[in-house]
C-alpha cells in the first residue's frame, strides 16, 4: 500500500516537473540540484504536517484563520527550502532559474502530500475513492502548489537584475501572493462545499497559464553581467553583447 501510494503521489509530480523543465531546455539546471530541490520539497511536507497539526489543536479561530496559518506554514517552508538549496548557489544565474527551482520544490512538496492523502483510502481498500482522490490531487492540489510557487518564482525572475532592495521586495510580494492564493483556493472549496469546484479549477488553470505566459517573457530577458558592489546594494547590469 505504501508503494502504491508513493507511486500515485510521485508520478503526477514527476510529469509536471518534466513539463516545467522544458521551459529551461537551453541552459538546463544540474540534474543533481533539481533532484535535491525535489527531495527538499518532500522534506518540507514532512515538516509542515506536525506544525499544521499543532496549529489545528492550539489555535482557536475561524476557518479562514486556520487555513491562512496552514498556507503560511507551507509557503514559507518551500521558500526557505529553495533559498537554502538553490537560490544561493552559483547555478542560479539567469531569471528563468527562479521559476524552475520554485516549481521543483513545489512539486516535491505536492508529491509527498499526495502520497499521504492517498494512503488512507488505499489501506481501507476503497479503490474507487483512491482513484477519485488521486485525480483531484493531480488536477487541483498539485496545480495549486504549481501556481503559488510559480508566482514567487516569476516575481524573483522579473526582479533578477534589480538592486538587492527591489529583489527583497519582490520576494515578499511573491510570498504574500502565494499565501493569499493558497488560502483563497482552500477557503473557496470549503465555503462552497464543492459546488463551484469546476469554476475554481478553471480560475486556477487560467492563473497557471498566465505563469506560462510570463515564462516566455522571462526567457527573452537579455543575459547580463550581474555585478553588485559590496555593502552598497548597487548593481551594474551590462548586456553581454556590450562586453
Amino acid at each position: 500500500m505504501v508503494f502504491i501510494a508513493l507511486l500515485g503521489g510521485i508520478l503526477p509530480s514527476v510529469f509536471w516537473l518534466w513539463f516545467w523543465l522544458k521551459e529551461d531546455d537551453i541552459h538546463p539546471e544540474p540534474r543533481g540540484l533539481i533532484i535535491l530541490s525535489f527531495l527538499v520539497g518532500m522534506l518540507a511536507t514532512a515538516l509542515a504536517y506536525p506544525i499544521e497539526q499543532f496549529i489545528a489543536v492550539n489555535v482557536n479561530g475561524s476557518d479562514l484563520l486556520l487555513l491562512s496559518l496552514w498556507a503560511i506554514t507551507e509557503e514559507v517552508l518551500k521558500f526557505l527550502g529553495i533559498y537554502l538549496i538553490a537560490l544561493r548557489s552559483r547555478y542560479f544565474d539567469e531569471p528563468i532559474d527562479a521559476v524552475i527551482y520554485f516549481m521543483t520544490i513545489a512539486l516535491g512538496f505536492a508529491a509527498l502530500e499526495n502520497t499521504m492523502f492517498l494512503f488512507n483510502p488505499l489501506v481501507g481498500g476503497d479503490t474507487m475513492a483512491t482513484l477519485l482522490l488521486g485525480n483531484f490531487r493531480f488536477i487541483g492540489a498539485t496545480l495549486l502548489h504549481v501556481g503559488a510557487s510559480g508566482f514567487v518564482g516569476v516575481m524573483l525572475a522579473l526582479s533578477f537584475y534589480e538592486v538587492r532592495a527591489k529583489r527583497r521586495i519582490a520576494s515578499i510580494v511573491g510570498l504574500l501572493g502565494a499565501i493569499t492564493l493558497h488560502t483563497l483556493f482552500n477557503f473557496s472549496i470549503i465555503m462552497s462545499e464543492g459546488a463551484y469546484l469546476y469554476q475554481i479549477f478553471v480560475g486556477l488553470w487560467i492563473f497557471v497559464i498566465g505563469i506560462l505566459f510570463f515564462c516566455e517573457k522571462i526567457k527573452k530577458l537579455a543575459p547580463r553581467s550581474h555585478v553588485e558592489y559590496p555593502h552598497t546594494g548597487i548593481v551594474i547590469n551590462i548586456p553581454h553583447k556590450l562586453l
